[in-house]
């Protein structure tokens, strides 16, 4: 067992997006693990400055943030490293960290990150020399597993799948009625159907398939009087234009909310305003927004081409659709807001994916892990 682990990041929290989110609840569930077995425990976060941290999720004698310093994450890590520790390597982009440990350290063990895209293409050889090098693979979903094995012959003993698990620290709701001051700020009433996304829009990434949930939007006005579509996330000039021709072009103007970046506190808020949460995305390595939502309550409607298929339990927990089928996404859609979860339904549903995607049980794998036994995706 390790008597050191440390968690290498490239950003944890000057950024929102999936994977500093996924690596904030790895580096809390690990310091517990740690304070648990009196282990020391470090997270090094490359793009982070010291000012970034947010100390709820790791007290600030466990943290560095190096401001960009390459050199000195390499540095610090390659001396610090002995061989009785763990590092853990949030990102395939820390691959020649980690090969300059195994050949230095080879006793150090060192566990690679594999969250999504990043890792669906072509690898560099110093990216393929880390995946035989490190000595576990910890893949965010078996759609990811499948792939480091199917497009880089990655060794399927090291592979194991490590569902991601809900932000210990997101404010999850007690009571699912629609909040006033969002109805308020959106002109709305809580009779107002409402279909939700939240994702980044960005014109380098064109595979979330809100596009087609607007195109969709011109057939579903028709069938829900008042139906709105919130579509949330920070978006660049470029894509912006791009979804406002879109919006013109299929005559939903009165149906489509573009809101921007949502503030973390806010997250909850808009889950609860809406019926449905839909994002028929075509690479997601897991997606972290989905427990998100089936956290607060709300339906999920994803892809069936990428790890979104984990994040509602292959299908237990949510609806996957073919992401290409306008049409499917319209019916599935229809059906979900023709029948509407009761309020003690969301309560349900909120239970059920807690039960599944908790820290608790995200930590009990991790304990696995680092105490190498073979870890089983678990299945209930």
């Amino acid at each position: 067992m390790p008597k050191k682990v440390s968690l290498l990041a490239l950003q944890t929290f000057s950024a929102t997006g999936g994977i500093q989110k996924m690596v904030r609840t790895l580096a809390h569930s690990l310091h517990a693990i740690c304070r648990e077995n009196n282990w020391e425990m470090q997270l090094s976060s490359l793009y982070d400055s010291a000012s970034d941290l947010l100390p709820q999720y790791i007290p600030a004698e466990n943290y560095k943030g190096f401001d960009k310093n390459k050199v000195g994450i390499i540095l610090s890590t390659l001396l610090g490293a002995k061989k009785g520790d763990t590092i853990i390597l949030s990102h395939i982009n820390f691959a020649i960290l980690g090969v300059l440990v195994k050949l230095l350290k080879p006793g150090c063990t060192v566990m690679l990150v594999a969250h999504g895209i990043e890792v669906w293409r072509p690898l560099t050889p110093l990216k393929r020399s880390l995946l035989e090098h490190c000595d576990k693979i910890l893949c965010v979903s078996q759609f990811t597993k499948d792939k480091m094995i199917t497009l880089h012959n990655a060794d399927r003993q090291k592979c194991v799948v490590l569902n991601n698990a809900i932000d210990p620290f997101i404010e999850l709701p007690k009571v699912f009625a629609k909040p006033q001051n969002l109805l308020n700020r959106y002109g709305l009433t809580a009779e107002n159907p409402v279909v939700f996304t939240l994702t980044r829009l960005a014109s380098t990434e064109k595979y979330k398939g809100y596009e087609n949930v607007i195109v969709a939007m011109g057939t579903l006005k028709k069938k829900f009087q008042g139906i709105k579509y919130i579509l949330s996330g920070k978006y660049d000039s470029q894509e912006e234009m791009r979804v406002k021709a879109l919006i013109k072009k299929h005559d939903v103007a009165d149906n489509v909310i573009l809101t921007g970046f949502v503030e973390e506190a806010e997250l909850a808020g808009h889950f609860l305003l809406a019926d449905l949460f839909v994002l028929p995305s075509k690479k997601e390595g897991f997606g972290i927004v989905f427990i998100e939502a089936l956290a607060c309550g709300l339906p999920v409607i994803c892809g069936n081409a990428d790890g979104s298929i984990d994040a509602i339990r292959q299908g237990e927990l949510g609806k996957a659709i073919d992401p290409d089928n306008i049409k499917e996404l319209e019916k599935q859609i229809t059906e979900n807001l023709t029948h509407p979860l009761a309020l003690s339904e969301r309560k349900r549903l909120q239970d059920k994916c807690l039960q599944y995607f908790n820290e608790g049980a995200y930590i009990n794998n991790l304990k696995v892990l680092l105490c190498n036994t073979p870890l089983t995706h678990p299945d209930a």
